[in-house]
C-alpha cells in the first residue's frame, strides 16, 4: 500500500513543473484569501480592465485601430457610462431602495389581509384557525425582516468610514483600470520575470483558462446588463413598483446559476401579488418574468457561453457554494471559472503526467 501511494505521489508530484504549479497556485490562493478584502479595488480594476481589453482588442485587430486610440476611445465611453450610473442610476435605485423599506408594514397588512381572504375564497381547503396561524407566524417574520431593512438602511449611510471607503472606490477603481490598460505589457512582462524557469505546465493551463475565463466573463457581464435592462423596461411598461431595483436583482441573480433564479422570483412575486392582487396584471408581470428567464437559459447562456463552460450542475452549484462562502460576491460571481480552473489543472497535470 506504501509503494502504491509513493508510486502515485512521484508520477503526478514528483515532476518539477507539476510541483511549481501547486505552489504558485496555493500561494495565489492564500494570498487572495488573506488579502482579498483589503485588495478589492484593485480585482475590481482587474476585472473591468479584462473586459474593457477584450473591446480594445477587438478595435486593434478588426479595424486596425492604435492601441493608444483604441483605450481612449473605449475608457473614454466606460468613464461615460460610470459617471451616468452615479449621477442618474444610482438615486434611483436608492430610492426605490428607501421606499421600498418604508412600505414593508404595508406590504405586511396587504399580505396579511390577503391571507384573511383566503378562508372564504377556498372554503373547502382553508379554515380560518389555519390562516390565523399564518398571519402570527408571517407577522414576526416579516416584521424582523422590516426591523432588519431599516437597520441596514441607516447603518449605511450614517457611518463616515463607509462612506469613504465608498468615496474612495468610486475614484481609486476607474484609475486602477486605466493604468491596467495602459501598462498592460508592462505589467505582463513585470510578472513573467518573476516566474520560474520551469513553467511549461503553468503555461499551459493558463492558455487554457485564457480561453475559457476570457469568454466566461465577458459573456457574464453582457448577461447581467441585457437581463437588467429586459427586465426593467418589461417592469416598468407593466406599472410595476421599484421596477429598476427588481430589474437589477433579476440581473445580478444570473451570477449565481439556478439558485439565483429561484430566489428572486420570491421578491418579484410577492411585490407583484401585493401591488396587483391576483389581477391579470399580477400574471403579466410573472408571465414577463418567465419568458426572461426562458430567453436567458435557453438562448443567452447557451449562445455566450458555448464551449466555455461544461461542467456538471452539481459541480457548479458547489462551486458556487464553496467559493461564495470564502470570497462572498467574487466568490459568486468567478465561481464558474474558478471550478472551470480547477478541471484545467487536473486534465493538464494528468496529461503532463502521462507524457513523462
Amino acid at each position: 500500500m506504501f509503494n502504491v501511494l509513493k508510486n502515485w505521489f512521484f508520477k503526478y508530484f514528483g515532476d518539477p513543473e507539476a510541483a511549481i504549479l501547486l505552489i504558485v497556485l496555493l500561494l495565489t490562493f492564500l494570498f487572495i484569501w488573506l488579502f482579498g478584502q483589503i485588495l478589492a479595488p484593485l480585482l475590481a480594476g482587474l476585472v473591468l480592465a479584462y473586459l474593457l481589453d477584450g473591446v480594445i482588442t477587438a478595435l486593434q485587430t478588426k479595424i486596425r485601430c492604435p492601441r493608444g486610440l483604441a483605450i481612449t476611445l473605449v475608457y473614454s465611453i466606460f468613464i461615460g457610462l460610470f459617471v451616468y450610473a452615479l449621477i442618474a442610476l444610482l438615486p434611483t435605485l436608492y430610492k426605490q431602495f428607501v421606499q421600498l423599506v418604508s412600505q414593508i408594514p404595508q406590504f405586511i397588512a396587504s399580505f396579511h389581509d390577503f391571507i384573511a381572504s383566503l378562508p372564504s375564497t377556498y372554503p373547502g381547503l382553508i379554515s380560518n384557525n389555519t390562516a390565523q396561524s399564518w398571519i402570527t407566524s408571517t407577522d414576526v417574520n416579516l416584521s424582523a425582516f422590516s426591523n432588519m431593512g431599516s437597520t441596514v438602511l441607516a447603518s449605511s449611510f450614517t457611518s463616515m468610514s463607509k462612506v469613504m471607503t465608498a468615496l474612495i472606490y468610486v475614484f481609486l477603481i476607474p484609475l486602477v483600470t486605466f493604468f491596467f490598460l495602459k501598462d498592460k505589457k508592462g505589467l505582463l512582462k513585470s510578472f513573467d520575470a518573476y516566474m520560474p524557469d520551469q513553467r511549461g505546465l503553468i503555461l499551459e493551463v493558463a492558455h487554457e483558462m485564457r480561453l475559457m475565463t476570457g469568454r466566461y466573463v465577458r459573456g457574464k457581464a453582457f448577461e447581467i446588463l441585457l437581463v437588467t435592462a429586459l427586465s426593467w423596461i418589461g417592469f416598468a411598461i407593466l406599472h410595476l413598483n421599484y421596477a429598476f431595483l427588481l430589474g437589477l436583482l433579476v440581473g445580478l441573480s444570473a451570477i449565481i446559476p439556478y439558485v439565483g433564479a429561484i430566489v428572486v422570483t420570491i421578491p418579484v412575486a410577492l411585490i407583484a401579488l401585493i401591488q396587483f392582487g391576483t389581477s391579470p396584471d399580477f400574471v403579466y408581470v410573472m408571465l414577463i418574468y418567465g419568458i426572461i428567464q426562458v430567453l436567458d437559459g435557453n438562448l443567452l447562456v447557451p449562445l455566450l457561453y458555448s464551449g466555455a463552460v461544461n461542467l456538471n450542475p452539481v459541480v457548479i452549484i458547489t462551486a458556487v457554494l464553496f467559493f461564495g462562502g470564502i470570497w462572498g460576491f467574487w466568490g459568486l460571481f468567478f465561481a464558474i471559472p474558478l471550478a472551470t480552473l480547477v478541471k484545467a489543472v487536473v486534465q493538464a497535470w494528468m496529461r503532463h503526467a502521462n507524457r513523462t
